[in-house]
This record gives C-alpha cells, structure tokens and sequence, in this order.
C-alpha cells in the first residue's frame, strides 16, 4: 500500500524523531499527546485530551462511522534511560546508524505508537474504510502496539504489585526484650511465601509457571535499633492456572496465619492486572500474519510473553476467541541502554497497519 501513504519516509523518521525528543519518563506524556494531538488535527482528525493531571493525559481520536470497531493502543510514556556514558548516543535524540534508529522509546513503543497515528492519517486522508470506525487511544502505562517485532503476541502474563508493612516496637539493640523486631515476622512470613509460590505444580503451556519476588524490602532505623516497621514490596507475574484472585487468597491467609502467632502485618494490593489468553485464530490475526509476512519477508507466528499491556484492562472479560493482536515495531532492547528499532521495520509497520486495518474493516 505505498501508494496510500500520505508522508514521506523523511517525515515518517521526523514524527519518530520528535516523539523521542519528548521526555515522557514516566511524567509529561501529555506534550506527547500533545504533538500528537496537532498532528492528527493538521490532517483533519480531531481528538481530544483526558487529562489525569497537569503533566500525564491520554488522547483520544476516531475516524469512520459505526461498526464494526477497531481498537488501537499504544502508551507515550518511556522509562528513565539509566547511565548515559553506557550510551553511544544521545538517547533523546534519535540516531541513524546502519540502518538501526536508536534513542530511548525508540522501539518500546513510541515507533509503534507513530506507526499507529500515520496509518489513520493514511486512511482518513484516502477514505480507505468504506464502513465501521478506528479508535485510537494513547495512554500512559501498557499497550497492546508492543514492540513484538515480526511476530503476534496473543497471550500475557498478569502482573500484581503488593505491598506487606511488619508492624513491631522499637527499643534498645542491648535489650530487646523491651521492644518487638518488625523484621523477623516478615522474614518468616516471605519465606513461607516463596515456598507456597514457587513450589506449584500449576503450569501454564504457553506462559510457564507464575513467578513471585520480593524486590523492595526496607526495616529498621539504625543498627543499634530493633525495628519498630518493616515494609517488603512484591511483584507476581500470574497465569491463569494460578490467577490474580488465587494468589491474593493465598497470601491473605499466610499473613492471617502469621498474624496469629502475634505478628502485626498488613497487606496492600496497590496493582492488579490479569492474565490474558486467546487462542490465536481470530480472523483478524490470521489477516496480521498475512499481511505482516508480505514486509517481513517470512511467516509470522504467535507467541506468548511475560510483560502485561493495557490488554489486561481493555479485554480481560472477552474470552478466548476474541480478536486480539499484541503487534508492533521493535526488538528485544525495551527499558535498555542503547534501544533501537530498525528503521526498516518501522517504515513495514506503518504499511502493515494501514493495510491491515483497511482489510480488516472492509471485508
């Protein structure tokens, strides 16, 4: 569908290299949505802003009218870009080098995310669609136009954020048995739990088994001290042999039986997102690996990955057969130093959506 493309490859790379410019560390995606938002505008598409705060805001826009309708998401937010001397670039300046367009967000997913935007200029610009509607959202978090590269994720781990605070009584190192160790129900407590979550037979064929760590732990004032709190934060990749629910219930219960042996613990979930799994044979992801295959040059298979997108809010009640696809630019270098994407591929994507989403709402 070259044809169809309403910019150029130049300014295809200016839209990528504005967008990496943008320092939307976790904060500011809304000069993101911004840019965006201006855009779209400059070629007839409206949307609008739904602002979280004065800094973080998502977009919103849709062209067509009626059914059926097609979702695309992509988030505008990237992570810190760590040690800059481990960079051979400037990482908020996107850098061609052989082939490969290097800068932070470069592949996860701020390449995907402009794919997304010009493919709907490309299609409201030539009234491609002859009915239904594209709605576009742009958000701050996870997103489903993940740098899955010339492959189709339709399944991903959960992801679960819990925090345990030991609640004890402080006193003098030299006489503790005038205070309580905040720390020592929670040891006991951590270790129970890594024996009930690690030790499961429960198994998922595609996603593997789910996973529990603490990677936070804090107790303590000072070494002369017995703790008077102690605090351990928790991530837990779920699956749904052994989902979100399970795994609260469990935990619940190690921490009432720690609890009943004098301990003083409480448990916050501060973050929930579930498992996803479709089976793959929706119409619309046999027409992405049709499609895809013609740019990539090889078949395009599905897969299942660890990280959680926003798919976890947006179909979580769908059902196995629902028409999902996890399918964007990218590589294996997200949250690293020297993150690329090639900028072959990135041109591909934007030919891939357009066509795909033309075929999808025009059958």
């Amino acid at each position: 569908m070259e044809e169809n493309n309403v910019l150029t490859d130049t300014e295809e790379f200016k839209i990528l290299s504005d967008l990496v410019a943008i320092k939307s560390v976790n904060d500011n995606e809304i000069l993101v949505a911004k840019y965006l938002q201006k855009l779209l505008g400059e070629h007839g598409i409206s949307s609008r802003l739904l602002e979280y705060s004065t800094t973080r805001a998502y977009l919103f826009a849709e062209i067509g009218t009626g059914h059926p309708i097609l979702a695309i998401c992509g988030h505008m937010d990237v992570v810190s870009p760590g040690e800059l001397d481990q960079w051979h670039t400037d990482p908020f300046k996107l850098t061609n080098k052989d082939g490969k367009l290097y800068g932070r967000g470069a592949t996860d997913m701020k390449s995907g995310l402009a794919a997304l935007v010009i493919a709907m200029i490309n299609i409201h610009e030539h009234h491609l669609i002859k009915h239904g509607s594209i709605r576009l959202l742009a958000t701050f978090g996870e997103e489903v136009g993940e740098p899955s590269g010339y492959s189709i994720a339709i399944a991903h781990k959960g992801s679960m954020d819990i925090k345990l605070t030991s609640q004890g009584k402080e006193a003098h190192s030299s006489m503790p048995e005038k205070g309580y160790n905040a720390i020592d129900p929670l040891m006991d407590l951590l270790v129970k739990a890594n024996k009930a979550f690690r030790e499961t037979d429960k198994n998922n064929p595609d996603l593997g088994k789910l996973t529990f760590n603490t990677t936070v732990f804090t107790g303590g004032e000072q070494v002369n001290m017995i703790p008077g709190e102690a605090t351990a934060q928790i991530n837990v990749r779920t699956i749904p042999e052994f989902n979100n629910s399970l795994v609260e219930k469990k935990l619940t219960e190690l921490v009432k039986a720690e609890n009943a042996q004098g301990a003083k613990i409480k448990m916050d979930i501060y973050m929930s997102e579930p498992s996803i799994k479709t089976d793959g044979k929706s119409e619309f992801v046999k027409l992405a690996q049709k499609i895809g295959a013609k740019y990539a040059e090889k078949p395009i298979p599905t897969v299942a990955i660890k990280p959680v997108t926003d798919a976890s809010n947006l179909i979580a009640d769908k059902g196995p057969s629902y028409p999902f696809a996890m399918f964007g630019p990218g590589n294996d270098t997200p949250h690293q130093v020297n993150e690329y994407v090639d900028e072959k591929m990135y041109l591909n994507f934007v030919k891939i959506y357009t066509e795909l989403f033309v075929a999808y709402l025009n059958k």
